[in-house]
Formats: structure tokens, sequence, C-alpha cells
């Protein structure tokens, strides 16, 4: 195998294909990107056996072939090469070596054999749709916040992806905060199964997001997704558990209602929650007519206090919440208002985006 390729392209597309190798592995070949070039193409493959990218990109191709090269050595390699080289990269079956050359620059990395690179199967799936990039982008970014880090409560660690009422619906919840956010259901979708996108594979799509096409295809089946973005198609495995009956969570009788302006109750959450203990991060919202305080009592170093004007239809109430909880619902809002409906101290709150009907969130509060 040999080739000559813009070292941006082939930057782009390692940058795309190493995030997805685990620095430590137990198994060498999984620590590798498979090359293959063939007419005109370099495609790039990498696997952690439970995500897979493939990504193509425009070479010229002295001579077809494949090989395997250690993923982050030829990323960094490229990387500190100087924009706009040319950068030839071939492969000597005799030696096993794969070497990099760039002006005055070479480099030869030890490689394994293709053969031994693994196949993985996607198997038939048979729910195929498209998508924006923009609509997928959203869905994923109001939701991923709220994701799992528990790994006891495995089927928890992604976003549940599904269909309901004319709607595609992504949630996400620790227990503690949820998120829900709809788009209306693309055509072909209808019927799918719910299915629970791993917390990886939620970070390595939005990584392809922001460069990738204006629409992606979808395909999905009981144990599977597939993303197509054009040049780069990412299989992973899903996760195989099933995903709680949140809307049991989600109060709808909710008696007192809050306005706020959004960056300025964020803004003032930050600023008391200074002084607030890392473990708890508590903050209690002193609620009563026009007005809400924000309170923040730490015995180890003071307290803070702070009032905001605001919109509030109810009893006077006390309510306490994690700060940063609080911060991550805040900042999903796109509309200049934050509307909060509560109950009372110990049940949960919903937090709607004025300008995004087709979002809420769902905040446990803490005792304070």
């Amino acid at each position: 195998m040999k080739i000559t390729i813009e070292r941006g392209a082939l930057l782009k597309a390692l940058n795309h294909v190493q995030s997805v190798v685990e620095r430590r592995n137990t198994i060498p070949i999984l620590a590798n990107v498979l090359l293959s070039a063939d007419d005109g193409q370099l495609s790039l493959t990498a696997t952690d056996l439970d995500i897979e990218i493939v990504e193509g990109v425009s070479a010229d191709v002295a001579s077809g072939g494949g090989t395997t090269a250690p993923a982050h050595t030829m990323y960094d390699i490229v990387r500190k090469l100087p924009d706009g080289a040319q950068v030839e990269v071939n492969h000597d079956a005799e030696t096993g070596k794969v070497t990099v050359v760039a002006g005055r620059s070479r480099f030869a990395l030890q490689s394994l054999p293709r053969e031994d690179f693994p196949a993985a199967a996607a198997g038939d799936m048979p729910y195929s749709f498209e998508i924006s990039t923009k609509d997928l982008f959203r869905l994923i970014e109001k939701t991923r916040f709220a994701i799992s880090t528990e790994e006891t409560r495995y089927y928890l660690n992604g976003i549940y992806l599904h269909t309901v009422e004319g709607k595609l619906r992504a949630v996400a919840t620790d227990g503690h905060r949820l998120a829900r956010v709809d788009m209306p259901m693309p055509s072909g979708a209808d019927g799918m199964p719910g299915i629970i996108v791993p917390r990886k594979t939620v970070t390595e799509l939005l990584k392809l997001l922001e460069t990738g096409d204006d629409t992606v295809k979808i395909a999905v089946s009981e144990t599977k997704i597939r993303f197509d973005l054009g040049g780069v198609t990412l299989t992973s495995k899903l996760i195989d558990g099933t995903f709680p009956d949140y809307g049991r969570v989600i109060p709808s009788e909710n008696d007192k209602s809050m306005e706020v302006d959004g960056k300025l109750f964020a803004s003032a959450v930050d600023r008391v929650s200074t002084i607030s203990t890392e473990r708890s991060r508590a903050v209690k919202l002193d609620l009563d007519d026009g007005k809400v305080t924000l309170a923040v009592n730490n015995p180890d170093s003071g307290s803070a206090t702070e009032e905001l004007g605001v919109d509030y239809k109810g009893d006077a109430l006390e309510i306490g919440f994690n700060a940063r909880y609080l911060l991550d619902i805040t900042q999903q809002l796109d509309g200049p208002t934050a509307h909060f409906e509560l109950s009372d101290a110990g049940s949960p709150t919903v937090v709607r985006d004025t300008d995004d009907p087709e979002a809420l969130y769902v905040l446990m509060p803490m005792r304070v």
C-alpha cells in the first residue's frame, strides 16, 4: 500500500476515528487504526468492540492494499506536521513497517496484520430514517448532561431514544434530574423499538455532528444503531436493559409557578454557590410574591444570599436544589425566560424553556 494525501484531510479523519480507541488496551490490535486504500480512496476504521467508526477520504493511491497502525501515535504525528503538507503513507509488506513521510520528516511505525482487525457484523437493521444534523444535535445536546455515570444502574448510562405520539423523543436521567426533548417523528421511524444509546457513543456522535453533512441517516435494530454522515459511518451496540418508566416522575399538578430571567438566575446561582461545599452544592430558594431569595449556608466558610425579581404565583415556599444541577438545566434554555412549576419542598420541580415547548426538565429537590 502506498498513498499520498493532504495533511488536513488525513488529520480530520484520524481525529474522528482515533477518539474511539481506548488508551489502555489488553488486545493490541484494538490500539490500531485499519488503513485500506483502493481506487482513489483511503478508508480508516477504528473500534473498541462496542463502537466502530469508518471514514473514507480522497487520496492519491499509487498502490492499493491495507494494514493497521497505532491510532494515537499516527494522529499525533500528522497533527504536528505543517499545514498543507503532502503526506505519504507506505506499508512495506516485507518489514511490516508503516512509514509516514512529509517533507524531511520520516516516521516508521510498527504495524499489525489487517487480518487480525475485528470485523463488525452490523446485521439486519429493519428501521431506517433520515434526520437533519441540527435536529439530532439538539436532541443529544439538550439531554446528555442528565446521563447517569453510576455504572451499577447501567440502563441509565445513555440516552433513551424512542417514538411516542408522532414524535421522536430523547430522554436521559440519573435519578436526580431528567431531561426530555421531542421533535416531529421522521418518516421511517414509526414502530422502532425504544433504544438506549450509550454515553460514549453520544460523545463520539456529537463530534461528528459538528463537522458532518446536513442530514444523518440512522438505522436501528434491537441491538445496534448506525449513523451515516456522508463520508463517516458510526456503528454502536446499544445498552441491553430496560429504561425506567420516566413518565411517573414528571409531575402534572404542580400548582406554583415562577418565571425568571434565565441568565440572571444562572449567574445568581453560580455566585451564591461559590461558598457551598463541593459535596452537597446545596442552594435554597425562598419564594415569595415578586421575588426569590437564593441562599447558601456553609458552616465552614460562611453564607451568601442574593435576591432576584420574579413573576411568582403561589404561596410562599422554601425549596433546596443542587446548584450544579440547576446550572446544568439553565444552560440548556434557549429563551430568555425560565419557567418553573413547583409543588412543595419535597416534590420534583419542572423547568420549561419558554422558547422551546418540546423540551422539559425535571429536578429533584434537596433537603437544606
